[in-house]
């Protein structure tokens, strides 16, 4: 974090530069405007990283924060005589941005809750619950499941989902839970980084035309090596134990609950195939299989309704989304967009990929991640316009999915299992581990050079 605050520090007060984009920078990052909206970001951030102890969700601050910088842009627009087509060209391009990115998500949020509604995941987690697993077992069971599971839903809600199984089997005995939680954030956060929707971060690379959806599959070895160092030093820390004995009975699952899982796949599908084939952006296609859920939920609803429940409503699946994320992210794309547009990303770009080399700049980037959410920390890379190989976009990508990991606040799997956990996972118990998970992030950073470098 410090490392992070110099370099914005750096950016304040260094000389104006041009900017490489499709639209120009204002460069006026040294007026006491533009000092402002940096002051006014950090803050904001400082709201979000503290979510855990004041309970105000993170999009408030942000979106806050995006209207006043953007506000604050358009006057030195004006006072540096730039027209408002050049300064709406500019906001337009970070709406697009966010557009594309949030329709994408709430097409995925929504398949990921009907399955939800229809017990898919409680049926998984049910089953392996009565299947009397060893804790051992189960420690490696969990996190190759999550590992999978995060590589096509989001590696918050594949922590969430499996760390149910955790507590349900763990309920008596805290170590399991506290090393078991520590594995699934690993997890979730190495499976997100070699698909790309796993991540909001490599759905962002994917978007951004910087690799091809194939490409991330050659992330899939230093991704499972970024798991597997970590886990194969806390196995053995893992209490060789039964658990207590369940009679829970199984979880059925409700009529439809195969075919929306198979109409996710084909969905994934079709926005791949618009991607590759037709040239058009994944949204559209994962748009396309939303109608297809909406067809399939009416079918549902209308042979298959109890009497005096609702029924399937793909409305309240839409309405059930994690909108605090999707707000979140909106206010983080216009607020770094605004950055960016007064010339404070092409600053950055400077200091970190100019001078310390695009390398140690990107594995740089996955420690900052650490700290703060990777989303902001890969959207200003991407507006930085760097001109990086295939390989290098790779490492961003697996640095940044895979960072946060390395502190439980680093990512939101880590921040959600913290206020799952009923305090048998914390900060300072995930930390205990953090030599091991940084053994990981090394290796994985290595093994990408061996296979791709």
């Amino acid at each position: 974090m410090l490392r992070f605050l110099l370099v914005m520090l750096f950016a304040l007060f260094i000389p104006e530069m041009a900017w490489a984009e499709s639209f120009e920078s204002l460069q006026m990052t040294g007026t006491e405007r533009g000092i402002y909206t940096v002051l006014i970001f950090i803050i904001a951030y400082g709201f979000v990283m503290t979510e855990e102890f004041t309970h105000l969700r993170k999009s408030k601050p942000v979106i806050l924060a995006a209207g006043i910088i953007w506000a604050h842009a358009a006057i030195l627009a004006a006072e540096k005589g730039v027209s408002v087509e050049d300064m709406h060209a500019a906001f337009e391009h970070d709406l697009k941005e966010y557009a594309e990115l949030m329709l994408f998500l709430l097409v995925a949020m929504t398949y990921i809750n009907s399955m939800a509604e229809r017990n898919v995941f409680e049926a998984l987690r049910s089953w392996l619950v009565r299947k009397q697993f060893g804790y051992r077992q189960l420690f490696l069971i969990t996190g190759v499941i999550t590992f999978f599971l995060s590589s096509v839903a989001d590696n918050l809600t594949a922590a969430l989902l499996v760390g149910a199984v955790v507590m349900a089997v763990g309920a008596d005995n805290p170590r399991f839970v506290s090393i078991g939680f520590v594995n699934l954030v690993v997890a979730a956060n190495a499976g997100g980084a070699f698909c790309p929707f796993g991540d909001i971060t490599t759905l962002m690379v994917w978007q951004a035309e910087y690799a091809e959806f194939f490409d991330f599959f050659k992330l899939f070895i230093p991704s499972a090596v970024n798991y597997a160092v970590p886990a194969a030093v806390m196995y053995f820390a893992v209490p060789d134990e039964q658990p207590v004995e369940s009679s829970e009975a199984a979880v059925q699952l409700k009529p439809g609950a195969l075919q929306i899982c198979f109409m996710f796949l084909l969905t994934i599908a079709t926005a791949v195939s618009f991607k590759q084939a037709l040239h058009l952006p994944p949204f559209m296609g994962m748009m396309v299989g939303l109608s297809a859920l909406m067809l399939y939920g009416f079918y549902l609803k209308k042979n298959y309704a109890v009497e005096g429940e609702e029924g399937f409503d793909i409305f309240n699946k839409v309405r059930h989304a994690e909108w605090d994320t999707l707000l979140f992210f909106f206010g983080v794309v216009f607020a770094v967009g605004g950055l960016g547009y007064i010339g404070y990303l092409e600053l950055l770009s400077s200091a970190m990929y100019e001078g310390l080399g695009a390398t140690t700049a990107n594995i740089l980037v996955g420690l900052i991640s650490a700290i703060v959410d990777n989303i902001p920390v890969m959207f200003a890379v991407l507006n930085m316009n760097l001109d990086m190989d295939l390989y290098q976009w790779l490492l961003v990508t697996l640095t940044a999915g895979v960072g946060g990991s390395l502190l439980s606040v680093g990512s939101a799997a880590g921040v959600a299992l913290m206020g799952q956990s009923d305090h048998k996972y914390t900060f300072f118990s995930h930390l205990q581990w953090t030599p091991a998970i940084a053994a990981g992030y090394v290796a994985s950073i290595f093994t990408h050079y061996l296979i791709n470098g």
